[in-house]
C-alpha cells in the first residue's frame, strides 16, 4: 500500500508530511520511503494554536473553529502529497496524527488526550479513507498513549548485539530503548525543544535558530539545578508528558530571583534537555543512540547530546535509513497501514497498555452500499409497520 503520513509536533513547526510504500508478509514490515516534505502553518493559524495550549485558557468554540482550520490545512498537505510527491498520483490511505492541544495526566496516569484536525476535511479532498486519532485507544486500554514512535523504533532497531536507543527530539524528547532480543521500553524523557522555544518566544522569536543564543551562552549551575529538580525526571517509566508541564511558565518558576543572561538562559536548556536524555540512556546501558526530529537541526542541543552522551555514539536517523526530519510522519503512516491491515499497532512494555491495539479511527472514503429504500420497524412480537 501506498500511505501519506501527516504529523505537527508538539513544537507546532508545521505539518511534515511523508509517503511510503509499506507491506506486511509472514509478520515482516517492509517500508519503503518514497517522499516527504513539510509545509508551515499560515502564521496566523500558528499563533492561534500556540495561544489555546496550556497553561492558556480558551473556548470550546475557538476549539471548534481550530479544529476545522488544522484539519483543512492537513487535508491541503494530503493534496500536495498525492498530486507531487505519491508515484503516478496515487495512494490508498492516509494517516493524520493531528494537532495535540492537550494531554491529560494525573499523578501519572493519563486519562486522556486532544489532537485537533478534522479527518473529514483529509477525505473530502483527496477521496482517500484516513486513520487518525491515533493515540486515544492506547489510553483506553490503560496505556499512555504514547510514545507511539516505539512501534517503529522496535520493529526498526530490534537485533542489535546490544541496547540501542531511538530519540527524537520534537518539542518534548521521548527515547525508546531496543534491547537484542527485541523487547523495549520507552518514555517521554523531558522537554525536547518546548523550553527552548518558550525562551525565545519571551524575547519575541519563533526560536534559537541555528542554536545561536546557546553557543554564545554559558551553562547556568543553580538555573540548571532547579530545573533538574522537576519531580517527572526521578518518575518510574512509562511516563510521557508535554507542554501542560514545560511551558513558559514552568521556566519563569526556575528563574525567579535570579540574574541571568538570556543566552546563558538558552545554553542551561540545551543542558537540560541534553543531561536528562543522557541519564536515561545510561540507566538502560545504551550503546548506541538514533536521533531524530526537529532538534537535530540546533547545533548548541546536538552538541551538548555528544557530550553527555560520550562515549555513546549519536547518529542520525539517516544512518538507518529513515530521513530524521521525517520520521515521525513515517511512523504515523506505519500506524496507520498496521491498523488498516487489522494488526496490533502498539507495544504495551513501552507505552504501559494492558494489550496491544489498533490505533485510531478510520474515516471511510466512500459508501460502500447505495442509501436505503425505506425504514421498516418491527416490533418484539413479530408485527410489522411502516
Amino acid at each position: 500500500m501506498i500511505v501519506i503520513g501527516l504529523s505537527s509536533g508538539t513544537s507546532v513547526d508545521g505539518i511534515d508530511v511523508a509517503v511510503a510504500d509499506l507491506a506486511l508478509e509472514g509478520g515482516e514490515v517492509t517500508l519503503a520511503p518514497i517522499a516527504h516534505d513539510t509545509f508551515a502553518y499560515p502564521a496566523d493559524l500558528r499563533a492561534d494554536i500556540l495561544a489555546v495550549l496550556p497553561p492558556a485558557t480558551t473556548t470550546i468554540g475557538a476549539v471548534c473553529r481550530l479544529d476545522t482550520r488544522v484539519g483543512r490545512a492537513f487535508a491541503a498537505a494530503a493534496r500536495h502529497a498525492l498530486d507531487h510527491l505519491c508515484p503516478a498520483g496515487r495512494a490508498d490511505l492516509v494517516a493524520s496524527h493531528g494537532q495535540t492541544v492537550f494531554h491529560w495526566v494525573e499523578e501519572g496516569a493519563v486519562q486522556g488526550t486532544l489532537q485537533l484536525g478534522q479527518p473529514a476535511w483529509i477525505v473530502e479532498e483527496t477521496g482517500l479513507p484516513v486513520v487518525s486519532d491515533p493515540r486515544s485507544r492506547d489510553i483506553a486500554a490503560g496505556g499512555q498513549g504514547a510514545p507511539l514512535a516505539s512501534t517503529l523504533d522496535t520493529l526498526w532497531l530490534a537485533g542489535r548485539d546490544a541496547p540501542v536507543a531511538a530519540l527524537n527530539l520534537g518539542g518534548i524528547a521521548n527515547l525508546t530503548v531496543v534491547a537484542p532480543d527485541g523487547t523495549a521500553v520507552a518514555f517521554d524523557t523531558g522537554p525536547g525543544n518546548a523550553l527552548l522555544d518558550a525562551a525565545a518566544a519571551r524575547l519575541g522569536e519563533a526560536m534559537d535558530r541555528d542554536g545561536r543564543r546557546a553557543l554564545r551562552g554559558r551553562v547556568h549551575a543553580e538555573l540548571l539545578a532547579r530545573l533538574r529538580a522537576e519531580p517527572y525526571y526521578a518518575r518510574p517509566f512509562p511516563k510521557t508528558t508535554g507542554r501542560e508541564l514545560f511551558h513558559a511558565g514552568h521556566l519563569a518558576a526556575a528563574l525567579r530571583g535570579l540574574e541571568v543572561a538570556e543566552d546563558d538562559v538558552f545554553a542551561t536548556l540545551a543542558e537540560l534537555t541534553a543531561s536528562t536524555v543522557a541519564d536515561a540512556c545510561r540507566g538502560h546501558g545504551v550503546t548506541e543512540v538514533v536521533a531524530s526530529g526537529g532538534g537535530v537541526r540546533n547545533p548548541a542541543l546536538v552538541a551538548a547530546l555528544r557530550r553527555t552522551l560520550a562515549p555513546v555514539p549519536l547518529r542520525a536517523a539517516e544512518d538507518h535509513g529513515i530521513p530524521s526530519d521525517a520520521k515521525e510522519a513515517y511512523l504515523f503512516a506505519l500506524l496507520g497501514f498496521l491498523t488498516w491491515r487489522g494488526a496490533a499497532a502498539t507495544v504495551p512494555s513501552c507505552t504501559g497498555a494492558r494489550v496491544p491495539t489498533p490505533v485510531g479511527r478510520v474515516s471511510p472514503a466512500s459508501a460502500t452500499l447505495p442509501f436505503p429504500r425505506s425504514l421498516r420497524v418491527v416490533s418484539s412480537t413479530g408485527g410489522a409497520g411502516r
